[in-house]
């Protein structure tokens, strides 16, 4: 499986890399492919990134890129997404809002993998000349995946208008960065520091935090279809510029 998730990633880079001839493609073009995982769960990425360097010394710069990410795992469980409900109000406020957990639900999936395509931002500060940090999050993209079956085997289950111990889940289709638990979908995040161990080629470290979502095809407690899982793992990869100096 990992062997075949792999092959689509390096076979999207070679795509994306097949643009380079094209004016855009300057210096400030990036190409990478990270992997991440936590054990339980893992993700592959590959992404095309640009960025706009501010000031004279530009080492601040911003950007953006598109990102196809594949996440999967084994024996993970995915609660309630809704900000209304896990939070009982939307907007900025979740931030600082305590958990509702007796709105919390709960489906569990034996398997999973959410593949997502989503436009990212980019933040980047150059601190040495082979040494960056980088920021960078989804936007606004979709997911696709295989239908899965999940166990709806939470203590919620009884007061649910839907009490079936097996439920039909499908990944949450469009993707949409708003503000934590306001957030739709599935969307990938990184932390990371580069290192250029050649003019054009840079090894990244850091963590990725991954959103993936199902929609169920019934209404369970709460009137709610929508389930979510979050993980912080550790990531790995490399970074590709092909004009850069």
């Amino acid at each position: 499986m990992m062997i075949k998730k792999f092959s689509i990633i390096l076979l999207l880079l070679v795509l994306v890399q097949t643009q380079t001839s094209a004016q855009f493609v300057k210096e400030d073009n990036f190409f990478d492919a990270s992997f991440s995982t936590i054990g339980s769960q893992s993700a592959l990425s590959a992404n095309y990134h640009h960025l706009h360097g501010l000031g004279k010394a530009k080492k601040f710069s911003v950007g953006y890129g598109v990102r196809f990410t594949s996440n999967y795992g084994k024996s993970v469980d995915f609660i309630t997404a809704p900000a209304k409900l896990t939070s009982g109000s939307t907007g900025l406020g979740v931030i600082f809002t305590e958990n509702k957990l007796e709105n919390f639900d709960t489906l569990s999936l034996a398997n999973y993998a959410v593949n997502t395509l989503n436009l990212s931002i980019h933040l980047n500060y150059k601190f040495h000349p082979k040494w960056d940090v980088e920021f960078n999050i989804d936007a606004l993209g979709f997911s696709f995946g295989k239908q899965q079956t999940a166990d709806y085997l939470s203590s919620k289950r009884l007061s649910s208008p839907n009490q079936d111990t097996k439920q039909k889940v499908n990944p949450t289709s469009f993707n949409l960065l708003l503000v934590s638990d306001n957030d739709l979908g599935s969307l990938n995040s990184e932390i990371l520091v580069h290192y250029w161990f050649k003019p054009k080629w840079a090894l990244k470290l850091g963590g990725s935090f991954v959103f993936a979502e199902y929609t169920s095809e019934n209404k369970l407690f709460l009137d709610n279809n929508r389930f979510r899982n979050k993980a912080l793992m550790g990531m790995i990869g490399i970074t590709y510029s092909p004009f850069k100096n």
